[in-house]
């Protein structure tokens, strides 16, 4: 934070309370008494009268003990500006040191399974209820708690995989990621519309779909040019590269005319996030065999 700000922003902290204490002593000083008494403000209002007697003690020192609470914290704690407080913390340094209480204990937990294959471990049910939770805290955002997906993020319950449903693709996965790339218009980027049309009919032809058979038979060429690098000849993918299979009714995007056209013409990009570094080693064997037992149950 530059310096400007931080002296902005410990000014209006300062000032706000600051500015309570000056408000606490001057109403405090304009009383006239201590005690109270059947003075009145000198007006009414339906029947009720303001009495003029003094704020409540145990409200005076409630609100200067507040005022004094709140320069301790911002001497301790940060809250002015580029200040740290004197004991140091960092919402961080909490972070490391909770995981590091949670490894501790959690971790001869998680080890007793680290070494069991991810195939054997898929079948022991006190690991796969640990994975779920995993599975839950980690994967649910993207691919929702049942596993089965959204538009733009794979089903992990069928046996549909772009990079491949084994023990060793699985882990693979979660360890490195997976970033996902459909350029636009394939490998061809000086497509025109009408070759757009013809690839989209094309593949639609696959499930008996097509709009115009001409345009689906002209589509032909197109796709061998633009597509059949990634997606091979007959349009079933290619799980070394993550190119989903054409030919089965299966679609991360979409499979009608219109999801198909923005794909060839947009492109679409994907990126599943590493788990290393965010997971333990023995965490990631956890949940890859609780993916792998959602399609091999």
């Amino acid at each position: 934070m530059s310096t400007f700000w931080s002296i902005w922003i410990s000014v209006i902290v300062l000032g706000t309370i600051f500015g309570c204490a000056w408000l606490l002593w001057s109403v405090r000083k304009s009383q006239t008494s201590d005690v109270e008494t059947d003075r009145t403000m000198g007006h009414s209002f339906d029947g009720i009268e303001e009495y003029d007697n003094p704020m409540p003690k145990w409200w005076l020192y409630l609100f200067l003990a507040t005022c004094i609470f709140g320069l301790c914290y911002l001497a301790l704690y940060p809250g002015l500006g580029n200040w740290k407080g004197l004991l140091g913390w960092t919402s961080h340094n909490q972070w490391e040191a909770e995981v590091a209480e949670a490894d501790e204990k959690f971790g001869e937990i998680y080890a007793q399974y680290g070494n069991t294959p991810v195939a054997e471990l898929a079948n022991n049910e006190d690991a796969l209820k640990i994975g779920q939770r995993l599975f839950a805290n980690n994967c649910a955002v993207c691919h929702g708690t049942a596993a089965r997906g959204q538009v733009g993020f794979p089903n992990l319950t069928d046996d549909d995989w772009l990079y491949g449903g084994t023990p060793d693709a699985i882990l693979e996965t979660l360890y490195n990621g997976r970033m996902g790339n459909m350029p636009a218009k394939g490998v061809m980027p000086n497509m025109t519309n009408e070759q757009v049309d013809q690839v989209v009919n094309y593949v639609l032809s696959f499930s008996g779909r097509e709009k115009d058979a001409d345009a689906a038979e002209a589509g032909k060429a197109v796709f061998a040019q633009a597509c059949a690098a990634c997606h091979g000849a007959e349009g079933k993918g290619m799980e070394s590269v993550g190119a989903p299979n054409l030919t089965d009714d299966v679609w991360l995007y979409g499979s009608d005319y219109d999801w198909i056209k923005d794909t060839v013409i947009n492109g679409r990009q994907n990126q599943m996030p590493a788990q290393s570094g965010r997971l333990t080693d023995d965490q990631i064997q956890i949940l890859a065999a609780y993916v792998y037992s959602l399609s091999n149950d």
